[in-house]
Protein backbone atom coordinates (compact mmCIF):
# COMPACT_ATOMS: atom_id res chain seq x y z
CA UNK A 1 0.00 0.00 0.00
CA UNK A 2 1.23 3.64 0.69
CA UNK A 3 4.98 4.20 1.80
CA UNK A 4 5.82 6.01 4.32
CA UNK A 5 7.35 8.93 1.72
CA UNK A 6 3.84 9.27 0.13
CA UNK A 7 2.83 13.15 1.13
CA UNK A 8 -0.53 15.36 -0.06
CA UNK A 9 0.07 18.63 -0.63
CA UNK A 10 -2.01 21.66 -2.56
CA UNK A 11 -0.98 21.83 -6.17
CA UNK A 12 0.83 24.68 -7.87
CA UNK A 13 0.73 26.31 -11.48
CA UNK A 14 4.10 24.49 -12.01
CA UNK A 15 2.17 21.22 -11.21
CA UNK A 16 -0.11 21.47 -14.16
CA UNK A 17 1.90 19.37 -17.10
CA UNK A 18 2.20 16.27 -14.43
CA UNK A 19 -1.71 16.78 -13.74
CA UNK A 20 -2.25 17.03 -17.22
CA UNK A 21 -0.96 14.14 -18.00
CA UNK A 22 -2.49 12.28 -15.03
CA UNK A 23 -5.92 13.68 -16.14
CA UNK A 24 -5.02 12.26 -19.93
CA UNK A 25 -4.06 8.80 -18.61
CA UNK A 26 -7.31 8.89 -16.78
CA UNK A 27 -9.33 9.82 -19.68
CA UNK A 28 -10.72 12.30 -18.03
CA UNK A 29 -11.87 15.85 -18.57
CA UNK A 30 -8.80 19.29 -19.13
CA UNK A 31 -12.13 21.63 -19.30
CA UNK A 32 -11.93 23.76 -16.41
CA UNK A 33 -9.39 21.86 -14.46
CA UNK A 34 -6.49 24.70 -15.22
CA UNK A 35 -9.05 27.53 -13.99
CA UNK A 36 -9.48 26.09 -10.50
CA UNK A 37 -5.78 24.47 -10.42
CA UNK A 38 -5.53 26.45 -6.98
CA UNK A 39 -8.61 23.54 -5.32
CA UNK A 40 -6.29 20.83 -6.73
CA UNK A 41 -4.03 18.44 -4.67
CA UNK A 42 -1.46 16.27 -5.69
CA UNK A 43 -0.19 12.70 -4.16
CA UNK A 44 3.48 12.93 -4.66
CA UNK A 45 6.37 9.47 -4.05
CA UNK A 46 10.19 10.93 -3.34
CA UNK A 47 8.50 13.87 -4.85
CA UNK A 48 6.91 12.58 -8.05
CA UNK A 49 3.57 13.47 -8.75
CA UNK A 50 1.71 10.25 -8.94
CA UNK A 51 -1.87 11.56 -8.12
CA UNK A 52 -4.43 14.84 -8.74
CA UNK A 53 -7.86 15.18 -7.30
CA UNK A 54 -9.50 18.72 -6.90
CA UNK A 55 -12.40 20.53 -5.98
CA UNK A 56 -14.56 23.38 -8.05
CA UNK A 57 -16.61 25.15 -5.51
CA UNK A 58 -19.73 27.02 -6.22
CA UNK A 59 -21.26 28.62 -3.12
CA UNK A 60 -22.01 25.66 -0.53
CA UNK A 61 -21.44 23.36 -2.95
CA UNK A 62 -18.45 21.78 -5.09
CA UNK A 63 -17.64 19.34 -7.67
CA UNK A 64 -15.33 16.85 -7.14
CA UNK A 65 -13.26 16.28 -10.12
CA UNK A 66 -10.23 15.08 -11.67
CA UNK A 67 -9.15 11.65 -8.97
CA UNK A 68 -6.39 10.29 -11.07
CA UNK A 69 -3.46 8.28 -10.21
CA UNK A 70 -1.04 6.65 -12.09
CA UNK A 71 -1.38 3.62 -14.14
CA UNK A 72 1.29 1.86 -12.09
CA UNK A 73 0.32 3.14 -8.19
CA UNK A 74 -3.09 1.81 -9.14
CA UNK A 75 -4.45 0.06 -6.30
CA UNK A 76 -2.15 1.30 -3.71
CA UNK A 77 -4.57 3.81 -1.87
CA UNK A 78 -3.41 6.95 -3.79
CA UNK A 79 -6.81 7.74 -4.77
CA UNK A 80 -8.44 7.13 -1.36
CA UNK A 81 -5.76 9.00 0.13
CA UNK A 82 -6.51 12.14 -2.45
CA UNK A 83 -10.46 11.57 -2.04
CA UNK A 84 -9.93 11.81 1.87
CA UNK A 85 -8.19 15.09 1.76
CA UNK A 86 -10.68 16.64 -0.33
CA UNK A 87 -13.31 15.58 1.75
CA UNK A 88 -11.34 17.24 4.48
CA UNK A 89 -11.28 20.15 2.80
CA UNK A 90 -14.77 20.47 1.61
CA UNK A 91 -15.86 19.68 5.63
CA UNK A 92 -13.75 22.69 6.51
CA UNK A 93 -14.92 24.93 3.58
CA UNK A 94 -18.54 24.69 5.23
CA UNK A 95 -18.87 23.04 1.46
CA UNK A 96 -22.98 21.44 2.48
CA UNK A 97 -22.49 18.82 -0.59
CA UNK A 98 -20.44 17.46 -2.34
CA UNK A 99 -20.77 16.14 -6.42
CA UNK A 100 -19.23 14.43 -9.41
CA UNK A 101 -19.94 13.53 -12.61
CA UNK A 102 -18.16 9.68 -13.19
CA UNK A 103 -18.08 6.76 -15.96
CA UNK A 104 -16.37 4.43 -14.35
CA UNK A 105 -16.08 4.70 -10.31
CA UNK A 106 -19.49 4.34 -9.83
CA UNK A 107 -19.07 1.60 -7.56
CA UNK A 108 -16.07 3.38 -5.75
CA UNK A 109 -17.71 6.29 -4.65
CA UNK A 110 -21.06 4.44 -3.54
CA UNK A 111 -18.59 2.64 -1.02
CA UNK A 112 -17.61 6.28 0.44
CA UNK A 113 -21.24 7.38 0.74
CA UNK A 114 -22.06 9.34 -2.59
CA UNK A 115 -25.88 8.19 -4.20
CA UNK A 116 -26.40 8.71 -7.68
CA UNK A 117 -29.03 10.96 -8.70
CA UNK A 118 -30.77 12.33 -12.05
CA UNK A 119 -28.24 14.42 -13.94
CA UNK A 120 -31.04 17.55 -14.08
CA UNK A 121 -30.97 17.41 -10.65
CA UNK A 122 -27.86 19.02 -10.32
CA UNK A 123 -27.80 22.54 -8.64
CA UNK A 124 -28.11 25.64 -11.79
CA UNK A 125 -23.85 26.37 -10.92
CA UNK A 126 -22.91 23.36 -11.69
CA UNK A 127 -24.64 22.90 -14.87
CA UNK A 128 -23.23 26.13 -15.60
CA UNK A 129 -19.49 25.08 -15.44
CA UNK A 130 -17.48 23.22 -18.37
CA UNK A 131 -17.35 20.06 -16.86
CA UNK A 132 -21.22 19.90 -17.08
CA UNK A 133 -21.04 22.09 -20.38
CA UNK A 134 -18.81 19.40 -22.30
CA UNK A 135 -16.40 17.55 -20.71
CA UNK A 136 -18.43 15.29 -19.74
CA UNK A 137 -21.66 13.62 -21.82
CA UNK A 138 -25.13 13.29 -20.84
CA UNK A 139 -24.34 9.69 -20.23
CA UNK A 140 -22.33 10.34 -17.03
CA UNK A 141 -23.42 9.32 -13.73
CA UNK A 142 -24.24 12.34 -11.51
CA UNK A 143 -23.67 11.46 -7.57
CA UNK A 144 -23.99 13.48 -4.47
CA UNK A 145 -22.44 13.74 -0.96
CA UNK A 146 -23.84 15.61 2.30
CA UNK A 147 -20.91 16.76 3.52
CA UNK A 148 -22.84 18.35 6.74
CA UNK A 149 -23.93 14.47 7.56
CA UNK A 150 -21.24 13.10 7.67
CA UNK A 151 -19.40 12.05 10.67
CA UNK A 152 -16.13 13.18 11.97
Amino acid sequence: MLTGNTRVRLASQGDWRAIKSLLEEGHLPLEGAREHLSEYFVALIDDIIVGCAGLERYGNIALLRSVAVAPLMKGKGIGKLLSDRLLQEAKQARIATLYLLTFTAEEYFAKRGFVCQPLESAPSLLRASAEFQGACPDSAVLMSLSISKMSD
